[in-house]
């Protein structure tokens, strides 16, 4: 980080407090270092980077003319928070943002007054916002102002738009500032994007939009000049305009990059009652060239030189991610059935191949992972056999509509359930530790895991000749270089396999944690502790657990999920039907939200690791 010095105006700024204490000429400074502040911190220490350049004006304004914490600021997703956190106190310590007991990278109502809700999952904000207006008004607190900052990839989640119908209805003293910037992780998708580009250009509706609005107050004279104004805005852009057909009285587009203009909007807005939505114009990666230029790559960048834009990691590292893209690509060309389904996460769940190759079945639906899951059900049925790419904390919020629009039909859609288990520095809002669990108990589903790359492509072509819903989860982790490509076989669904043998004791796991379970298992004498690979969640290998309750009097499970409800709860449910006398020694992620931290970090705080593993052996196991 550099030294304080350099940034002459931000070392003022401890609290929003003192933003309100600079002269209003000071302020586009004060966005420049704050920016370049972000910035110097990427380079070494890579988190969410284009967002949070995207949003340093609109941040400044929102603290100079609110007042946090009594008034609420709601940021959805939350990976745009950085400016916001450097100026609620957190700037001594952002050189640990995402880092182990550090900061979050994303709000987090634990660590800060000014975190007025904690975010990570996109278009809760609006939602949230609602009810602490409505909390506000019950309780007579009329000096909370309530604001959700909020996307334009996000606004396509449903979510989103059941708050907005609720929002307008209900007649909530909140503001909505819609921050457009036309991206996600990826370029936004689908006709709200295509409807936002259309209003932002329209000058003359927005020019006859202001005077209207300013021109009498609330009384019957107004409601004639609203209707007016709604004949002549659909004359003008030949369509009403979506936010007031909510009851929203929408603002803009205005230049989100001019922070006196925005404080200026800012404050007159505070005056005004009732639902209101502000439309900002911004620019993803604003304030560094090669971020601007390369928005997608730019999004969440590893460490790189500023000056010239390299990133210091040369070559891009294979990934499971990758290894799944390539794979479903071979099979694509084989199979025309074969379609790709993604909310929003193309890039990340390796999706870029099948992009390229077969774009006419590749389907990014924009951040709706309920409508993706029902999507796919509905290729299904007509023949299509669809892949569902989701991250596995994202899965959570499709629970409903994978049981009942894909299980109970028994449709045979294939989801690849991507970053599953820890996954390290996005911390609890990411962690994939709760599908095994969650999903263990629906009827139709199987479930599995890949402990190397070339069981994923197996699995994979395993799943693409099975006949109902299939689930394949693996981590958010680097491949091996090479000998991941082999010739494909299909597996027996429901067989697991002894990876080394034992007399004493065995680790039973799955996935790529059976890694961790050899490393244990090679600090004990050759011989003495067995290790499986159950590669099968469901449906369980009961023959192969009635061989392994006959040899060992003590087993091991290793979940890289929660340790309720996974693995280990199977293999004792298992013990107990057939009342087998084993003693099972369960581990898993605790009963508790795991913060972020490395992989490695992690999986030793929750005793996942090979150490951990063998130290869990050594108090269980027998003295000789």
């Amino acid at each position: 980080m550099s030294a304080e010095k350099n940034y002459e105006i931000l070392s003022q700024v401890n609290q929003p407090d003192d933003i309100k204490k600079l002269p209003t000429d000071q302020l586009p400074q004060l966005c420049d270092e704050l920016r370049q502040y972000i910035i110097d911190a990427a380079t070494t220490n890579p988190g969410h980077l284009g967002a949070n350049l995207g949003v340093v004006e609109l941040t400044v304004a929102l603290h100079r003319v609110f007042n946090a914490p009594e008034d609420k600021i709601i940021f959805d997703v939350g990976h745009q928070a950085y400016s916001h956190k450097i100026l609620t106190g957190r700037r001594e310590r952002f050189d640990t943002n995402r880092k182990y007991n550090g900061i979050s990278g994303f709000p987090c109502i634990e660590e800060s007054e000014y975190d007025a809700f904690g975010t990570g999952h996109a278009s809760t904000s609006i939602s949230a916002a609602l009810g602490m207006a409505t909390a506000a008004e019950l309780s007579g607190d009329k000096n909370c102002h309530v604001v959700a900052v909020i996307g334009d990839a996000s606004l396509c989640g449903g979510m989103a738009f059941e708050a907005l119908n609720n929002a307008g209805a209900a007649r909530a003293n909140m503001l909505v500032i819609l921050n457009d910037n036309r991206m996600a992780i990826d370029p936004a998708v689908g006709a709200v994007s295509e409807y936002l580009l259309h209003i932002t250009t329209s000058a003359a509706y927005n020019r006859f939009k202001e005077s209207a609005w300013n021109f009498l107050g609330n009384n019957f004279i107004r409601r004639m000049i609203q209707r007016f104004q709604r004949s002549m805005k659909t004359a003008l852009l030949r369509q009403n305009n979506l936010f007031e057909a909510f009851n929203f009285r929408y603002f803009g587009p205005v230049d989100g990059h001019d922070v006196q203009q925005l404080v200026k909007v800012l404050g007159n807005l505070y005056r005004i009652q009732g639902p209101k939505l502000l439309h900002v114009r911004t620019v993803k990666g604003k304030g560094y060239l090669y971020a601007e230029q390369d928005q997608v790559k730019w999004h969440a960048p590893g460490a790189f030189d500023k000056p010239s834009g390299t990133f210091l990691k040369k070559e891009k590292e294979l990934s499971f991610s990758d290894v799944f893209g390539q794979t479903l690509v071979e099979l694509a060309a084989r199979d025309k059935r074969i379609a790709a389904v993604t909310p929003a996460m193309a890039l990340g769940s390796g999706l870029y191949c099948m992009q390229q190759k077969f774009p006419e079945r590749t389907f990014d639906v924009g951040i709706a992972e309920e409508h993706a899951v029902t999507f796919s059900a509905g290729l299904a049925v007509k023949g299509m056999l669809p892949f569902c790419c989701l991250y596995s904390t994202f899965l959570q919020r499709a629970f409903d509509q994978i049981i009942h629009d894909v299980a109970l039909q028994n449709l045979h859609v294939v989801f690849m359930v991507d970053r599953a288990g820890l996954v390290g520095r996005d911390g609890a809002t990411h962690q994939g530790v709760f599908d095994m669990a969650a999903l263990r108990c629906v009827p139709n589903l199987v479930i599995a895991s890949p402990a190397t790359e070339q069981d994923l492509r197996d699995l994979i072509y395993t799943a693409s000749r099975a006949s109902g819903p299939f689930l394949i989860r693996y981590p958010r982790q680097k491949a091996a270089a090479g000998g991941w490509d082999g010739p494909f076989t299909e597996l027996e669904v429901g067989r697991g396999r002894m990876l080394r043998e034992g007399r004493s004791a065995a680790i039973l796991s799955m996935g790529p944690l059976c890694s961790e379970a050899l490393l244990a298992a090679a600090m004990f004498p050759e011989g003495e502790i067995g290790v499986y690979d159950m590669r099968f969640l469901k449906p369980l290998d009961e023959s192969l657990l009635n061989d392994i309750f006959a040899r060992y009097p003590l087993l091991v499970t290793v979940d890289d999920g929660v340790a309720t409800g996974g693995l280990g709860t199977a293999v004792v449910e298992y013990a107990a039907r057939c009342d087998a006398r084993v003693h099972v020694e369960r581990l898993g992620v605790p009963d508790y939200f795991v913060r972020q931290g490395t992989r490695e970090e992690l999986l030793r705080e929750c005793g996942c690791d090979a150490e951990s593993i063998a130290e869990t052996l050594r108090k269980k196991m027998p003295e000789a």
